[in-house]
């Protein structure tokens, strides 16, 4: 009977009749694009690593799809991923998708860190003492010292175009104080 109702037209249906007020119309268009979203949303699932993946709330039954199609290529891969999408259109997919938002920001708000520390690291190594001084008043417990050490030696190896140790090492101490607050 569901079947006869999707096919008549809506100009077929009486309106007022409480019943048929209750059907909401979606377009074949429509579900076609819900069921392409759900499957690319199963795609993402498939291209997480299994430590992120331990981390997104998903059924057993899904995580065993997901763990099945990161093993297959090709065709197969293809058919496992439509069958992820499948199993995605009968769940609640808003936790997943909340899950997956905050790992993806997660990253990005990593890049942005990572990208923040390369500028300060290229004002320190650019303007010496200025920039070492601002920088301890944000972070006084950073070693004045040290820093100042390979904030020189950098400059060293940039004039004479040696290999950039120092300004790696410099790098990775911002980071390690930095990341420490």
């Amino acid at each position: 009977m569901e079947k006869k109702m999707a096919k008549r037209k809506k100009e077929d249906f009486d309106w007022q009749d409480e019943e048929q007020e209750e059907i909401i119309w979606v377009s074949k268009s429509e579900i076609k694009r819900d069921a392409e979203a759900l499957k690319k949303l199963g795609e993402k699932l498939v291209e997480l690593t299994k430590a992120k993946l331990d981390k997104i709330p998903l059924e057993d039954a899904l995580l065993e799809a997901v763990n099945l199609a990161q093993r297959l290529q090709k065709e197969a891969r293809r058919r496992q991923l439509q069958y992820i999408g499948k199993l995605l259109r009968g769940m609640d997919v808003e936790p997943i998708q909340a899950a997956l938002e905050k790992l993806e920001n997660k990253h990005q708000k990593q890049q942005a860190m990572l990208h923040k520390l390369e500028l300060l690291r290229d004002a320190l190594v650019a303007k010496g003492d200025d920039a070492l001084t601002d920088f301890l008043t944000d972070y006084p417990h950073a070693d004045r010292q040290h820093l100042r050490n390979l904030i020189r030696t950098a400059s060293k190896e940039k004039e004479q175009n040696k290999p950039a140790k120092a300004y790696r090492e410099i790098f990775q101490y911002l980071k390690e104080i930095v990341l420490e607050d």
